[in-house]
């Protein structure tokens, strides 16, 4: 007889209790803890194939000598934005774990990519959808040109949706004996917060419940080396919905964002053990899907017909990707006693230091200023090397001057006024050379003065106007004289 025991679990970070509590010790969260039914079987809980010969293996330790290294095997998708996040494709046997808002795109993304797998057998497990609901969306993802295409041609229409098996399920136990019988390539669950396992008698959705199925599809694709990809919800905090060991047990976590105002939606990587874990992909929403953008530079820059104060280009990186993107301010005198300060895709308390150094090294005062930064195309940058364009563009809008077109900035600002060095300089003077800029403002610590520096900014082979200063006075005094 199975053994009923019942436990407290912390809905925000998956803390175990044998009793409630108020507080919970590990998140220090208020009222979180809920109760929960656990089911204890006399036997070892079944792996997916329910064969414990499997799980009763010992492994041995091995010397790091004797461990024989293969490089692994990707698989390459059509989407080059999908491949670039994940480190050059998808490899066998990982486990990917994708998070974004409600209606933010990541069904569409996994379909898209499900149905544009050629010579794969993909199988897209679904509980929130039906599958006429999933036709639909998949009708819809196919452009007019190719929907009409397919119309003429019977080949095209008979080919159309061929690889790509959807399956409307939630429980594993149901999942994995299809899986037997079908043995697709890759596997796509959506979402993971609706599956559910026998073994565990909480709800769907439960902190048990996501930890059980989570783990059971963990050693499906350990065990097969069949690449599993989880869509999972987030909290309002926007965090990912679930215990916190979510993200831990996975390979790789997605965070797919955007603002339902842009057409525009980014895939960010937060953790990758395969890859870089700061690379980023830009898509275009439309009405035949997801569009990959190849120059994310081309539509973070706004087309001016005229000079307007208050705007500068900046240049930052995303992971190894290079991109200029426009950087606003509004300064303006305060209505009110207290001056506001409010920042849009950058931190705000960065902007009070930039703040603070403009009004101590260089006598501007705002303190009784309103001021407002915005970066354009709705994304978030934390790279230290826009310093340089928001304080350009903050003076520009307090002394009402245009920064000139075609004028680039790349540099981290100190508290004592200097411009510090930033990583990877040329590929920022390269990519504002590429599109065009005249010129760009560098720190002059990116320029070592030792001649048998290996590492030496050689700028005889740049057509752009660089720029090399070496405090913020110097930046001024070359913009505005």
């Amino acid at each position: 007889m199975a053994k009923t025991k019942i436990a407290y679990f912390c809905q925000s970070c998956g803390y175990e209790s044998p009793k409630w509590l108020g507080k919970c010790p590990s998140c220090q969260q208020w009222n979180t803890f809920v109760e929960e039914i656990l089911e204890k079987s006399n036997a070892s809980i079944p792996n997916w194939k329910s064969s414990p010969a499997s799980s009763q293996r010992a492994n041995k330790p091995v010397e790091v000598a004797d461990i024989t290294f293969k490089e692994e095997h990707r698989l390459l998708t059509p989407d080059k934005e999908f491949n670039r996040v994940l480190g050059g494709g998808i490899v066998a046997g990982s486990l990917v774990l994708i998070g974004g808002e409600p209606g933010i795109g990541k069904s569409t993304l996994m379909l898209q990519l499900a149905l544009n797998m050629p010579n794969v057998k993909v199988l897209y497990v679904s509980g929130e959808e039906s599958d006429h609901q999933i036709k639909m969306r998949a009708e819809r993802l196919v452009s007019l040109d190719t929907q009409q295409t397919r119309a003429k041609n019977k080949e095209l229409k008979d080919e159309f949706g061929k690889g790509c098996f959807i399956l409307t399920e939630t429980s594993t136990q149901n999942i994995f004996k299809q899986i037997e019988e079908l043995q697709p390539d890759i596997l796509v669950i959506d979402s993971i917060q609706t599956l559910h396992s026998s073994h565990v008698e909480s709800t769907p959705g439960s902190v048990s419940q996501v930890r059980e199925c989570t783990a059971e599809l963990l050693r499906f694709a350990k065990e097969t080396s069949t690449p599993v990809f989880l869509i999972g919800h987030i909290t309002k905090d926007g965090m990912i919905a679930g215990p916190k060991i979510l993200e831990h047990m996975v390979d790789t976590v997605l965070q797919f964002e955007g603002d339902r105002h842009h057409v525009y939606r980014i895939l960010r990587t937060i953790k990758n053990r395969f890859g870089s874990s700061s690379e980023l992909g830009i898509y275009e929403m439309l009405g035949e899907g997801l569009r990959e953008v190849s120059n994310p530079s081309e539509i973070l820059l706004s087309q001016r017909d005229e000079p307007l104060s208050g705007i500068t280009i900046s240049a930052t990186l995303e992971g190894m990707r290079p991109m200029l993107i426009e950087t606003q301010a509004l300064v303006s005198t305060s209505a009110y006693g207290t001056p506001q300060r409010t920042a849009t895709g950058f931190d705000t308390k960065r902007m009070s230091m930039l703040l603070a150094v403009l009004e101590k090294r260089c006598g501007f005062r705002l303190g009784a200023k309103d001021v407002f930064l915005n970066i354009t195309g709705g994304i978030r940058v934390e790279d230290p090397a826009i310093d340089l364009g928001l304080a350009a563009a903050i003076i520009s809008s307090h002394e009402d001057i245009p920064i000139p077109f075609k004028t680039c900035f790349a540099g981290e600002i100190g508290l004592s006024g200097e411009i510090r060095a930033v990583n990877r300089i040329e590929q920022r003077i390269a990519e504002a050379q590429k599109l065009g800029f005249e010129q760009i403002f560098i720190s002059k610590y990116n320029m070592p003065t030792a001649a048998k520096d290996k590492n030496r900014l050689d700028l005889s082979r740049y057509t752009i106007d660089v720029k090399v200063v070496g405090r913020i006075e110097e930046v001024f005094g070359l913009l505005f004289g």
